[in-house]
């Protein structure tokens, strides 16, 4: 989180209405660490008693490799944190750019298959189409990266 103001201010933040925290000394900035996938409240004030700001955001993962081979660990590919977001769209592509499928937010996953035959090991690279907290519907975003499927 980064806070800017005038010259004189100084900032310390909070996450989910927890405790105000700061670096010593203040750089007007704060990491927050270990925070749970999902929708957040981050809050930043003056210390000098100018106002506080707060804004949602939205922290998601993905794995970054799978292993669909049915030992019950890492048997399929899915994003972390867009559970809420009913709207959103997870698509998963080949090298080539050949879309193989399209996931929900709320589904399983990926089992690391097309058209029922097993896709072999290798990278796959993937979008998701998703919405900043507290736009409309029609204001989406996309986040491009990839992973690894091993066999």
């Amino acid at each position: 989180v980064t806070a800017t103001g005038d010259g004189a201010a100084v900032f310390e933040f909070s996450i989910d209405n927890g405790p105000w925290v700061n670096n010593e000394p203040s750089t007007n900035t704060y990491t927050f660490t270990n925070v749970p996938f999902g929708e957040h409240v981050i809050q930043a004030r003056d210390i000098n008693g100018c106002g506080v700001a707060s804004d949602m955001v939205l922290v998601m993962d993905y794995p970054l490799f799978f292993t669909p081979n049915n030992d019950g660990y890492n048997d399929t590919w899915q994003v972390f944190g867009i559970e809420n977001q009913l709207d959103a769209k997870i698509f998963i592509y080949d090298r080539y750019g050949k879309l193989l499928k399209q996931l929900s937010p709320t589904g399983p996953g990926w089992d690391g298959t097309y058209n029922g035959e097993l896709m072999p090991s290798s990278d796959y690279w993937f979008t998701i189409d998703y919405r900043e907290l507290g736009e409309s519907e029609g204001a989406q975003k996309q986040f491009k990266a990839h992973f690894s499927l091993k066999r």
